[in-house]
């Protein structure tokens, strides 16, 4: 199945779609599942999937990876044990309309750095696909209307979201460095028992304070959809296509997770769509077209 689904703009839509349920799910759970409760155990459920893909390549390609040992803690440490649970933390002080907005500054944030780490720009057309795609976020968070805008303002919650977006911008630039000639199954089992060893202290200390999991059918099958989906699908897919288009075209595709939130709660939650969504929707296809129908630049010799 994972050989089929080869096309890195098909595959950056569907890792879009598990993440954007998995933000459906986890505010329908969050008063049974608390936040690092539910990332620890999200990525040890990927890891169990992970692990009989990886462990046959283990002894052949160890060479491999103990040579990269430090793009792997580092990707590791980044994008399993940091982007989620810094959000995790962040939306219990932060309101969902900054969430999301601060959210859908990650491809300007990975933009940002690619030009500070890697040097590169984008064209004319593919910064205005970028600006297009944030208007259209802008518009559906807003509700339509930008006077919203004035009235945010920065708390602990969005300094939180704010570490949360550039600890997911560096991690898709930094796969960039990521040891070459590894399997990319073992390659995501490394990451994610780096980011297990980051949680395990954190998921202890939440147990410490008292918060624990209320074991429920509802709150085991979230856990289990987190892992499978988001967890081990959702991040094989973004390894593959950010390692085929590039981390700023690749990270313009969560400017998707509004639209595929919206679609989720109309079915889930009975909340119907305005107007504003469906402008806003617009945008967004129209900026990711401009963005990834462009033909690349030319290399220099």
């Amino acid at each position: 199945m994972l050989a089929r689904l080869h096309h890195p703009y098909l595959l950056l839509v569907l890792t879009t779609l598990f993440w954007s349920g998995n933000m459906v799910l986890g505010r329908a759970i969050r008063n049974e599942v608390p936040p690092l409760s539910l990332a620890f155990w999200r990525w040890a459920i990927a890891l169990l999937l992970t692990l009989p893909l990886a462990l046959p390549h283990l002894r052949s390609q160890w060479p491999l990876l103990r040579r990269g040992w430090k793009a792997v803690v580092s990707l590791g440490l980044l994008g399993v044990g940091g982007y989620n649970t810094l959000a995790y933390v962040g939306l219990n002080y932060t309101p969902a309309t900054n969430a999301v907005l601060l959210n859908s500054f990650i491809p300007i944030a990975t933009i940002t750095l690619s030009w500070v780490f890697l040097k590169k720009h984008l064209r004319r057309v593919e910064s205005l696909g970028v600006l297009l795609s944030f208007v259209g976020v802008a518009t559906i968070v807003c509700r339509g209307q930008f006077a919203t805008l004035a009235s945010l303002s920065l708390n602990v919650g969005d300094l939180w979201m704010l570490a949360a977006v550039f600890t997911w911008a560096l991690y898709t630039i930094g796969l960039q460095w990521r040891p070459a000639g590894v399997d990319p199954m073992l390659l995501l089992a490394a990451f994610t028992v780096v980011g297990l060893l980051a949680l395990a202290p954190a998921y202890a200390w939440e147990i410490a304070q008292g918060r624990t999991i209320a074991v429920s059918p509802g709150s085991l099958a979230g856990i289990a959809y987190t892992g499978v989906f988001p967890g081990f699908l959702g991040y094989v897919f973004y390894n593959r296509a950010v390692g085929e288009v590039g981390a700023s075209k690749a990270s313009l595709f969560l400017h998707l997770m509004p639209v595929f939130g919206i679609i989720l709660s109309a079915i889930f939650l009975a909340e119907i769509p305005q107007s504003y969504h469906y402008g806003g929707i617009a945008l967004i296809f129209a900026g990711i077209y401009l963005t990834t129908a462009t033909p690349p630049q030319p290399r220099t010799p």
